[in-house]
């Protein structure tokens, strides 16, 4: 098995629902993805607008104000950075300042976004949802799996038509995203199923809400749960993880891998500085 990438979350947003703590300067933006970068992550996805469904869309021009100077410092940098957007004008003001990648999780709803990324020669994921951007809403499934299939197929088609190389397709099942927590865990458990469609996954458990109902904890308190969901969805084909906390998925991928056969185990030693804490 191949060990996914790691993609790390840098939200230029006032009001992320696992990370409130208000406006962010771009120099704070700035240290945390390139922390994000030396933790491991070998994407940095930069968002201007909450997912939160208790809070409305913010504008286009101020969401395009928060996530262009970030991506025009961290491409300067020599980060691989992805936009997180749904919108067509964000997506191009986004890929002109150096993005190489739009992550759109509302299912391509403005098929502008396509066209954004052909004209870029960007990568572009596609995710599952059935409910439109900034609301919350629980469609019925006759079987969950069967629907994230088909969507994705239909969407990829959409994508292809506007231009988009079929190579630089992603998939996304859009964990919680207008499902219910019981259907988030079930497309985890059949997530080979997906992988089956073609284009890699890239899949978003981190400190989602199937976690928390699981574990009964809120985001903040979400390590472990998903540090268990992170495994699942590696065993499962994922090419690459959406994390918040790089660093503990990074461990967790490398320990994992080692006691699985996937990871080198022999000569292992431990540096003399590390075998217990400094005084």
């Amino acid at each position: 098995m191949t060990e996914p990438l790691l993609m790390g979350v840098v939200n230029a947003t006032p009001d992320s629902f696992s990370d409130p703590q208000g406006v962010k300067s771009l120099d704070e933006l700035v240290t945390r993805a390139h922390r994000l970068a030396a933790d491991g992550a070998a994407w940095i996805d930069v968002g201007g607008e909450s997912g939160r469904t208790d809070r409305p869309a913010v504008a286009i021009e101020e969401e395009i104000s928060r996530v262009v100077a970030p991506i025009e410092r961290l491409a300067a940098d020599g980060l691989a950075v992805s936009v997180d957007t749904w919108r067509g004008p964000v997506a191009r003001a986004a890929l002109q300042a150096g993005a190489r990648m739009v992550n759109d999780v509302s299912g391509l709803s403005d098929p502008s976004v396509a066209e954004a990324c052909a004209a870029a020669g960007a990568r572009l994921v596609i995710t599952h949802t059935r409910v439109p951007p900034k609301v919350k809403g629980f469609p019925h499934y006759d079987d969950v799996v069967d629907d994230v299939r088909g969507f994705l197929r239909e969407r990829a088609a959409l994508a292809l038509d506007r231009g988009v190389d079929e190579a630089a397709l992603l998939f996304d099942p859009g964990i919680d995203l207008g499902k219910t927590p019981g259907e988030s865990v079930e497309l985890l458990r059949r997530l080979p199923e997906l992988a089956e469609l073609g284009p890699p996954l890239l899949v978003a458990v981190s400190r989602k809400d199937f976690v928390g109902a699981l574990t009964e904890r809120p985001p903040s308190e979400r390590g472990a749960g998903t540090l268990a969901a992170l495994g699942a969805a590696a065993a499962g084909g994922a090419a690459i993880l959406r994390v918040h906390d790089v660093a503990a998925a990074r461990d967790y991928l490398l320990v994992h891998g080692a006691l699985h056969g996937s990871g080198a185990a022999g000569g292992l030693h431990l540096r003399e500085e590390l075998r217990r804490e400094a005084v």
